[in-house]
């Protein structure tokens, strides 16, 4: 660490070391434009990009600054200069891409949800596993150094007990019955909209800065908007109101929307232990609020006064801030390092979106029954 700042990794390799890390990207959309951002932030070489038609996949190459267009996602996968495969297409085509790669010899990262069942979830989990390859799923809220000297402050036991959760998830681009997109028809996105999109991230960050689990959950959801402009008969839920229990015995609530006015992208969570509470804001992300009943303090994102798991993260000096694409960046270099062979901690890997896919089954499955569900370990 030089001046405050964690200084810059070597440039992403294969597992053999030399060349730069040969990456592919499925999909031509927002999260495409995201990864291959972060990729090239690692220093990774772009080499090509597959879509659902040949001339989507040229028109998002010229976009990306990605060397050629695949005519098919065959030809991707043929390629052996590409080593890592990013996956961001629509949520239903995630679990057959993302075996196919595996089953290519290559590393993946696949955006969320995994899959859109349990069943398909725990077979890509397992296939990662018995591939011997890398797997990641872009949590990336794990990434922000102020969530990491959260979760150091529960580990080390300065929280104390875990005694109450509150967590919300609200967005505002679904408000109109004019807003509309691929997710909100099941076919493409999923049985669940809000809760797999936004509520899976919600629940991965309060587990992982707990070290707790959500074991129970009642929940009520609602479709506010059957008809879209596009879209029809839709049954994808815009909010989702979730009340959980924890393994711990912690209680709490958790609300997401996608259609909470002027809310853009606002992660928050607030965590009550016995000895203090700690809340994190993704849209202010340049401060922790830890509440104590005396001293609470602002714990700023400041590398010489964070835990060193969460000083790592941190890429620009105090007063310059970080935000959601840093986060990515450091999602993806993470994923890369352990593609070289490293063991980043907290890295998001198969395992924890097949968790995601199982708290939201159960929430989906607590709604439509209307009484308390468990949630399987």
């Amino acid at each position: 660490m030089v001046g405050g700042l964690v200084a810059a990794g070597p440039a992403a390799e294969h597992e053999g070391g030399g060349a730069p890390l040969g990456v592919g990207v499925v999909g031509g959309g927002f999260m495409a434009t995201v990864h291959s951002r972060a990729a090239r932030a690692a220093r990774a070489r772009l080499i090509g990009v597959s879509s659902s038609r040949p001339e989507r996949a040229a028109a998002a190459a010229a976009e990306l600054g990605i060397e050629r267009a695949y005519d098919s996602f065959d030809d991707l996968l043929a390629d052996d200069a590409i080593g890592v495969v990013h996956i961001t297409t629509p949520n239903t085509l995630h679990a057959p891409q993302a075996l196919r790669a595996l089953q290519a010899g290559k590393h993946v990262v696949c955006e969320k949800p995994l899959a859109t069942t349990v069943a398909d979830a725990r077979a890509l989990a397992d296939a990662a596993a018995s591939a011997g390859r890398i797997a990641t799923v872009p949590f990336v809220y794990r990434f922000h150094p102020l969530v990491r000297e959260a979760r150091t402050r529960f580990a080390a036991g300065a929280a104390g007990r875990l005694l109450t959760v509150s967590g919300t998830y609200l967005q505002d681009w679904l408000l109109e019955t004019t807003d509309d997109n691929w997710r909100v028809d099941e076919n493409a996105g999923g049985p669940s909209r809000a809760f797999a999109d936004i509520g899976s991230h919600l629940v991965d960050l309060i587990e992982f800065v707990t070290g707790d689990r959500v074991e129970r959950v009642a929940a009520t959801k609602r479709t506010f908007f059957g008809t879209r402009a596009d879209h029809d008969s839709i049954t994808t839920e815009d909010a989702v109101a979730v009340a959980v229990q924890t393994a711990s015995g912690a209680i709490g609530t958790l609300l997401v929307s996608q259609v909470a006015p002027g809310r853009k992208n606002r992660l928050h969570i607030e965590l009550a232990g016995s000895a203090e509470s700690v809340a994190f804001d993704q849209e202010q992300p340049e401060t922790l609020w830890v509440g104590r009943r005396k001293g609470s303090l602002l714990i700023p994102r400041d590398a010489d006064q964070l835990a060193d798991d969460a000083a790592r993260l941190v890429t620009t000096p105090a007063g310059h801030p970080q935000g959601y694409q840093d986060a990515f960046n450091a999602f993806v270099a993470d994923s890369y390092a352990a593609i070289a062979g490293a063991e980043p901690e907290g890295l998001p890997r198969f395992a924890d979106g097949l968790r995601a896919v199982i708290v939201t089954d159960a929430v989906i499955e607590s709604a439509e029954a209307g009484t308390w569900v468990d949630v399987p370990a």
